[in-house]
């Protein structure tokens, strides 16, 4: 049984726009779901080049797990030091999400916010943007391969059918060779269930 993602989290299930003016200044968020780094980077320079005229594109990323520290990065495009990539990225964090990548895109309206009011201006519009943002649980799955005889596997389909089941490959030789994709908190159910019900006749494939 292999693992592909053991720890679960929340992520965004679709894009998501939204802007409001505060003193004059136009703020649009745009967030989107981003599995690792190279997605959030390419998800930045789009906007980036949407908004080519705008004064400001600040961003920042949870580009995987949110535990591991190694997949954060926020920046502050030319506004003063920590007044926007990084309350960004508080609110990204604090959210508990995971994959997602924020950039707000600043339009400057003539008033001046001061650090302050920067501040909470970027961190206030993307908390707003939050709000509406639909997510949902980001499921683990896990790879079991095994080997069964011919005579086994309608059984075998059927109790798969009870469970989580992304994709099944079968390879048909002198027995049927089988890998399975499945939500990781089935694995020890299914793998007990086959093998009470063939008598444990089912040879497992555990490659780790």
């Amino acid at each position: 049984m292999t693992d592909l993602n053991n720890i679960s989290f929340i992520i965004p299930t679709q894009p998501l726009f939204y802007q409001e003016v505060i003193k004059n200044s136009r703020f649009i968020v745009h967030i989107d779901h981003t599995p690792d780094i190279a997605s959030a980077k390419a998800f930045i320079s789009a906007i980036k080049h949407k908004y080519t005229d705008a004064n400001h594109n600040c961003w920042a990323y949870v580009a995987g797990n949110p535990n591991d520290s190694q997949i954060l990065g926020f920046s502050d495009d030319g506004e003063p030091n920590g007044t926007a990539g990084k309350p960004m990225l508080n609110v990204l964090m604090g959210s508990g999400l995971g994959e997602i990548t924020a950039v707000i895109t600043r339009y400057f309206g003539g008033i001046k916010l001061g650090t302050g009011g920067l501040a909470r201006a970027y961190g206030g519009s993307l908390n707003h943007a939050m709000d509406q943002l639909k997510s949902a649980e980001k499921i683990s799955k896990t790879i079991i391969e095994g080997i069964s005889e011919y005579s086994h596997q309608a059984l075998i389909e059927n109790i798969l059918s009870s469970y989580n089941v992304f994709d099944i490959e079968k390879i048909y030789q002198a027995d049927v060779a089988w890998k399975i994709i499945i939500d990781q908190r089935d694995a020890p159910l299914v793998i007990s269930e086959i093998l009470d019900k063939t008598s444990g006749r089912i040879k497992f494939n555990c490659p780790d």
